[in-house]
């Protein structure tokens, strides 16, 4: 009966068309969820170590001085024990740029801090390639390509270099992104040279080494290189392994919510897999008892029946790999731009890994029930499906018969009963969905909750910075005049609509117990209507007061209520903690305060000059506002009005949540679809019955919608309060990797009213699950489906 194995499978196939078509679907999904759930874990666990590949990134990249040390001698280097590949020596030149013309209205006038400018031929080749995010690379002796995280500038701004020969201005030509983060800004080499003052330049420096695994590693190749010049030459180098650090930190952050909605995804998978190939079999039963009596053996039909899944699920999976990587491109764009390390792509292996473990899944669920069909008697396999359990679910019928339901509403919720093992896989299927959702919400309020709380840091309804940009076309205005910030408050204060004001710049100063500099930000005014979001404490109240982040308590080994040293130019003071705040800047090494506390220290200039928050009255018109106040302030300075920042991480993450939510309603809506074609086929026959005795089209939906509903709402119910569990341990490690934790407002964000409708989510899909089989059963003739085996 070999010949004939091949008619068979074909036939089945063909005959079961609507199954058919389900498995493809149903594994079309799972493969395409599996390949961006896998992908994305992919992509999260090792993000810079793909960057660093793709960029041809260096171990070590060392500053020499270009007074001790020929470009001659630094080729030498390339020869130095452990050195495998160098790139350079590049020119390099540190100086610090003046903004000119800005596109995203920075004032102009303001000197930024000193940034290493680096002379590259091409962005290209070599070790630590460039990537172009925007632009071109420069090719003329007035451009200049920037590193796109170092400053918030744009293609075609201009910056002035006082302290060059001859105070070039140029123009960014190109935003860049370095792996190694070598540089701020790149040029040609003869533009850093023509930009070196007399015995202010240097030379870089990148060098692959055979062993670099570790600290110690890149230490020993450090001295190996120096060994070879003459000392003093090198001036300093940095390790990748710093970067990788950082870089891991931002992935840390999104690896919880991940990997939560990653394993979700593939338990969703195989699952709905399961249900679907198990039942698609099961019911086949009666048909390989037919098969058994015309002479096949148990081996070929359960062959037979396994390659009946497959060939529909082969096809489904082949649809699904380059969907799931198309699916793939926008998250894992996101996601690089948040970790900083550039577009990622999914992983070769993955797109042969997933659809392979599908194909595997959906073998293994046909061969198991296909065996035991194939192993029962043959009148016993004819006789399933043909003769219904005696005693299933018949309690149930009596019970919720006597209930005062419709009749139709009775039968489809003592149907599940019928078939527990069915009802409770598609309970499981529909209770992850609730579960997925239940996440993704909550998750997607807390993060939003989380940018709200950042965005405290910018209080006020306009924003006034000292200094004022350029109109578009107008020449360079040459040397910044310092603006008058007596005159910028005075006309703040006699603007009509002003409510309250204040000021805010920032400076560096040490801390006793901390490591180098930590960032001062110092408040002029009235800031106790401008307080951050706090996690612990209160907002400083006085003089000698001071907030940081709950990295900076990690790092002091501190907390709220102690007492620290801060140090500038030979003097000291002491401030007490009185709160912890939510601040991810500078890494969290940050000290907010009263200005008045360090009137005793010699600060550094302030950086990047003032800005004043301003706080306008109720029913003013902010467009008329700001209009008027940059009239009144002149060229002192550059009103506008405060836009809520959106950061990369948050837009990942909240597309991240809404793609992978939609993905697991959509496999849960197709297990219960499938199950319910499954049930309602075997059904037919009694379907007629009912028909027969007066059961009308809208009766017919509302037992078929009501079978599941009862299972979709108990899933439902199950799935909210796991949803929030799963939210209530991710938020917590997402805030540990991020170095900081979270206000317990923006983990508890499930309200009663978003509670409600969460509760019905899994009714909602089981709802949406059974529409099409619930519409088919309706149209059934009654003579077509008393006629149906």
């Amino acid at each position: 009966m070999s010949g004939g194995l091949g008619g068979v499978v074909r036939s089945g196939v063909g005959r079961r068309r609507v199954q058919t078509v389900v498995m493809a679907l149903t594994t079309l999904l799972a493969v395409t969820a599996s390949v961006l759930a896998v992908g994305l874990l992919v992509a999260a666990s090792a993000p810079f170590a793909e960057a660093f590949e793709r960029q041809h990134g260096a171990h070590l990249t060392a500053q020499f001085d270009a007074a001790k040390v020929t470009a001659d001698q630094l080729a030498a280097t390339r020869q130095a024990a452990g050195v495998t590949e160098a790139g350079g020596p590049f020119p390099t030149v540190d100086l610090a740029p003046t903004l000119v013309r800005s596109a995203q209205n920075l004032p102009a006038g303001i000197t930024l801090p000193s940034a290493t400018i680096v002379g590259r031929p091409d962005p290209g080749t070599g070790l630590d390639r460039l990537e172009l995010t925007a632009g071109r690379y420069a090719t003329g002796p007035g451009e200049i390509v920037w590193a796109g995280a170092e400053a918030p500038f744009s293609v075609g701004d201009q910056l002035r270099y006082d302290d060059a020969p001859g105070a070039p201005t140029l123009t960014i030509v190109g935003l860049a992104r370095s792996v190694g983060r070598t540089g701020a800004a790149w040029a040609l080499p003869a533009t850093v040279t023509a930009m070196t003052p007399a015995g202010k330049g240097g030379f870089q420096m990148s060098y692959r080494l055979a062993k670099s695994a570790t600290d110690a590693d890149i230490t020993a190749g450090r001295d190996a290189i120096a060994a070879t010049v003459p000392d003093g030459a090198m001036q300093g180098a940095a390790s990748y392994l710093t970067v990788k650090f950082n870089t891991e930190k931002v992935a840390a952050t999104f690896a919880p919510f991940v990997t939560a909605f990653g394993v979700l995804g593939l338990v969703m998978s195989v699952l709905i897999i399961g249900i679907v190939v198990s039942g698609a079999v099961g019911s086949a039963t009666r048909r390989i008892g037919i098969l058994k009596a015309l002479g096949y053996s148990p081996a070929q039909v359960v062959r037979a029946y396994v390659m009946q899944a497959l060939i529909p699920a082969a096809i489904g999976a082949l649809i699904g790999v380059p969907l799931g990587n198309l699916a793939a491109v926008p998250i894992l764009n996101d996601e690089g731009e948040a970790f900083g390390t550039g577009v990622h792509t999914v992983d070769w292996w993955v797109s042969v890994a997933v659809p392979l473990a599908a194909l595997a899944a959906v073998a293994l669920t046909a061969f198991v029930p296909a065996l035991r069909a194939g192993r029962l008697r043959t009148v016993d396999a004819l006789a399933v499906g043909r003769t219904p359990s005696l005693g299933r679910g018949r309690r149930a019928r009596l019970v919720l018969g006597r209930l005062p339901l419709p009749r139709p509403v009775s039968l489809g919720l003592a149907n599940p009963f019928t078939r527990p093992g069915r009802s409770a896989t598609i309970a499981a299927a529909v209770a992850l969905g609730a579960l997925g959702v239940t996440f993704g919400s909550g998750l997607a309020m807390s993060v939003g909750a989380v940018q709200t709380a950042l965005n405290k840091r910018t209080a006020g309804d306009v924003e006034v910075y000292a200094g004022r940009p350029p109109t578009p076309g107008e020449p360079d205005p040459g040397p910044p005049r310092e603006p008058d910030l007596a005159a910028i408050e005075a006309a703040i204060r006699a603007q009509p609509g002003t409510g309250r004001y204040f000021a805010s710049s920032y400076a560096e100063a040490s801390v006793a117990g901390l490591t180098g500099t930590t960032e001062i930000v110092e408040f002029e005014g009235d800031a106790s209507w401008a307080a951050y979001e706090m996690i612990a404490g209160r907002w400083f109240a006085a003089p000698g007061e001071a907030v940081v982040p709950s990295a900076f308590l990690a790092a002091a080994g501190v907390k709220v209520g102690d007492t620290l040293t801060v140090s500038a130019g030979g003097r000291s003071t002491t401030v007490t903690i009185v709160g912890e705040a939510l601040d991810l800047s500078s890494d969290g090494r940050r000290l907010i305060a009263d200005a008045r506390t360090f009137d005793g220290l010699d600060l550094p200039g302030t950086r990047g000059g003032k800005r004043f928050e301003i706080l306008v009255k109720d029913g003013t018109d902010l467009a008329q506002y700001t209009k008027g106040l940059e009239a009144a302030l002149g060229d002192n300075g550059h009103a506008e009005v405060n836009v809520a920042e959106i950061s990369e991480t948050v837009v990942a993450m909240d597309t991240l949540a809404g793609t992978l939510t939609l993905m697991l309603v959509a496999v849960a809506g197709l297990g219960v679809l499938n199950t319910v074609v499954l049930d309602t086929r075997e059904r037919v026959h009694e379907l007629g019955v009912f028909k027969a005795l007066g059961m009308g089209p809208r009766q017919t939906v509302a037992m078929v919608l009501t079978s599941v509903a009862g299972i979709g709402l108990v899933a439902g119910i199950v799935g909210v309060p796991a949803g929030i569990a799963l939210h209530d341990w991710v938020l917590p490690r997402m805030a540990t990797a991020a170095g900081t934790r979270f206000p317990q407002h923006i983990i508890d964000v499930y309200s009663l009213g978003v509670l409600t409708p969460l509760a019905f989510g899994g009714l909602v899909i089981a709802l949406a699950g059974a529409l099409l089989p619930a519409g088919w059963a309706a149209r059934t003739s009654t003579a077509r489906a008393l006629r149906t085996e």
